[in-house]
């Protein structure tokens, strides 16, 4: 008989707070619990969705970061997401499942916190224009990608700019062993009591996913890409649904979609866990027209 156990698992970034104005002060994160097989090797019972120990970014450095101020019923939340067209913010399904009325989506920003910064704007888009994967599930986490239509096309400029997709062609790349970056408004140490005001970023190796399920216990799929996190370097509560990148000397293109780590904290040296984008292609162009040819 197989045997389960329940993992306590936040999917990374969700940060709640309530009010029309966030409280950073009072953020907190959002939790699922996932069924996953049981390890013998393991006493650890839970995994939490979660930049620790990052660089502070600088302006114009990620044009293709997007912030997202989600509305649930528990007030208002944090995630980041990716800028992939004009029209379309590509983030984790975890950060935009229940929503009430919509989503701010921050584009530009560097302190997400300065309403006065002049490259920074604000996009609310209704429920109504978020796609949800039809197949996601917050139990397992898998497909845990979703798409948000911005009302508008947005203009780009040095501070908005959209990341490609991987080609189709590439879709067979494992980027094992590759550098990569990942980018967040994230907690910046597990001692945070909430995210941080200005965008981080770090830079890290792809770890490969059998690797990687040893220390989540199977629930690690062909559809996630894991970043190894040595040194306390990791993403962290409040950068759910955000960027991994990989830049082969020409071309920088969006590989990853924060989603998940290990409840006990960001700093421990677990690997973090991103949805895969090449898993996705044909559904991202299906429902945007975004493609790489």
């Amino acid at each position: 008989m197989k045997l389960l156990v329940v993992f306590a698992v936040c999917l990374f970034g969700c940060v709640a707070a309530t009010g029309n104005e966030i409280d950073w002060a009072e953020v907190k994160p959002r939790d699922v619990e996932p069924q996953v097989p049981f390890h013998p090797r393991s006493s650890l019972n839970g995994v939490e969705g979660r930049i620790t120990n990052g660089q502070v970014a600088v302006p114009k450095q990620f044009p293709y970061q997007a912030g997202l101020r989600l509305y649930t019923p528990l007030g208002a939340s944090w995630c980041g997401g990716s800028v992939i067209s004009d029209r379309w913010i590509l983030t984790a399904a975890h950060c935009t499942v229940n929503l009430t009325t919509g989503v701010d989506v921050y584009l530009g920003a560097w302190d997400r916190t300065d309403a006065t910064e002049p490259n920074q704007h604000i996009i609310f888009v209704a429920t109504k224009n978020v796609i949800l994967h039809e197949d996601y599930d917050g139990d397992a986490i898998v497909n845990d990608i979703s798409l948000i239509k911005l009302p508008f096309a947005v203009q780009f400029n040095d501070y908005i700019q959209p990341i490609a997709l991987p080609k189709k062609a590439a879709s067979y790349d494992t980027y094992v062993g590759k550098q990569v970056i990942a980018s967040g408004w994230g907690r910046i140490s597990d001692d945070a009591k909430t995210v941080t005001d200005k965008l981080r970023w770090i830079e890290v190796p792809v770890l490969a996913n059998t690797a990687c399920n040893r220390y989540f216990l199977g629930s690690v799929k062909q559809s996630n890409i894991c970043i190894k996190t040595t040194g306390g370097i990791s993403t962290c509560n409040g950068d759910s649904g955000g960027p991994l990148v990989y830049n082969d000397g020409e071309d920088t293109v969006l590989v990853g979609a924060t989603s998940f780590g290990i409840l006990f904290g960001c700093q421990i040296g677990w690997p973090g866990v991103f949805t895969r984008i090449t898993s996705y292609l044909d559904w991202i162009e299906q429902h945007t027209g975004v493609v790489n040819n």
